[in-house]
C-alpha cells in the first residue's frame, strides 16, 4: 500500500476491538515499561530534532505542567531537547509514519476536548476503551470519535483544470475545489453541489482518486476528478474569492517551482515568479494536482 499523502501510514495496530474493553488488558499496556507518550497541546505535537519525541509514559504522567489530568489515550501498539512544533510544521519533518501518527494524536484529542458531555442527556462523559470512545455513566451512551467528510475535487477540461482561491490565502495561491459533504447526501451529489455553488459550472461523473485524514479539526478529505460539462466559472460564495481554469503548461510551470509552504511565499513582481502558487506538498490538494500533471 503506498502512503503518499501526508498525515497517513501510522502503521500501528490500533486494537480497534475486544482488547479495549478489557480492564486488565487496559491496565496492563499503561503499566508497560515499554509504554510510550505523545505529547500534544496548544502549542502543537512535541518534537525531538527532526522525529517524534515518545516520552516514558511514566515520565510523561510525572511532568510538571503536563497536561494529563485523567487517563492517557491509548493509540495503538507499535512493534519496537523536546519541542512543540505546530502540526502542519512538523509533518514536513517526520518521516511518513510519524506524521500519520501526529495525525491520530491531534484527531483523537482534538475531538475529547470538544466532547466532554453527553449528548444525550448532558452529563460529563468518562473515557472509555483507553480513549477511543466517550461514555455516559448516566443514561449508559457511548460516543465515537468524529470524522467529517469533505471532498475535494479537481474539475478538468482536456488540458485545463479548474482552480480557485479564498480571500485569506496568499496572492496568487489557487487550489482545487473543496467543500463538506451534508446530511443524507452521497459523494458524487457532494462534489457535483459544491463545484456548483463555488464556481457555477456542471460536472460529469467524478472519480476517486484518494484520501488523507487532515486533522485541523477532524476531516477526512476525499479526492476526485471530475470532467466539466458545462457554464463559465466565477467565484458565487463569499468565501470563494476567484475561480479560473489554468493550462497545463501553466500549472507544469507552477508544479516546478521551489516555493512550497503556507506563507511567505516570494513577491508576484519578482522576476521568474509564475502566476499560478500552488498548495503546499503536504495537501491533498496538490496531490491531486500532480496526478493530473503526471498522466
Amino acid at each position: 500500500m503506498s502512503f503518499a499523502n501526508a498525515f497517513t501510514g501510522a502503521g500501528l495496530d490500533r486494537a480497534a476491538d475486544a482488547r479495549r474493553r478489557d480492564a486488565a488488558w487496559l491496565a496492563a499496556q499503561r503499566g508497560d515499561p515499554a509504554a510510550r507518550a505523545v505529547l500534544a497541546g496548544d502549542d502543537g505535537i512535541v518534537l525531538d530534532g527532526d522525529r517524534l519525541a515518545l516520552i516514558p509514559l511514566g515520565d510523561a504522567l510525572g511532568r510538571a505542567g503536563t497536561p494529563i489530568t485523567a487517563e492517557p489515550l491509548l493509540l495503538g501498539l507499535d512493534a519496537a531537547g523536546p519541542r512543540p512544533v505546530a502540526l502542519r510544521a512538523a509533518v514536513t519533518v517526520l518521516a511518513q509514519a510519524e506524521g500519520g501518527l501526529i495525525a491520530y494524536v491531534a484527531a483523537l484529542c482534538n475531538w475529547h476536548r470538544r466532547h466532554c458531555f453527553c449528548a444525550s442527556c448532558g452529563n460529563p462523559s468518562d473515557l472509555g476503551e483507553g480513549g477511543l470512545i466517550r461514555s455516559c455513566p448516566r443514561c449508559g451512551t457511548d460516543h465515537h470519535p468524529r470524522t467529517d467528510p469533505v471532498v475535494i475535487m479537481l474539475v478538468t477540461d482536456s488540458d485545463r483544470v479548474l482552480l480557485g482561491r479564498a480571500p485569506s490565502w496568499p496572492p496568487r495561491r489557487y487550489s482545487a475545489l473543496a467543500g463538506f459533504v451534508e446530511p443524507g447526501e452521497s459523494l458524487e451529489e457532494a462534489v457535483a453541489r459544491e463545484v456548483a455553488e463555488e464556481s457555477g459550472v456542471q460536472v460529469g461523473e467524478p472519480r476517486y482518486l484518494t484520501s488523507q485524514p487532515w486533522p485541523f479539526p477532524s476531516s477526512l478529505m476525499l479526492g476526485f476528478e471530475v470532467p466539466w460539462v458545462a457554464g463559465e466559472p466565477r467565484a458565487l460564495e463569499d468565501d470563494v474569492q476567484d475561480v479560473r481554469w489554468f493550462s497545463r503548461a501553466e500549472v507544469a510551470a507552477a508544479a516546478a517551482d521551489d516555493v512550497d509552504g503556507w506563507g511567505g511565499e516570494p513577491d508576484p513582481a519578482q522576476p521568474g515568479a509564475t502566476a499560478l502558487l500552488l498548495p503546499p506538498r503536504l495537501a491533498i490538494a496538490r496531490r491531486l494536482v500532480q496526478l493530473w500533471l503526471e498522466r
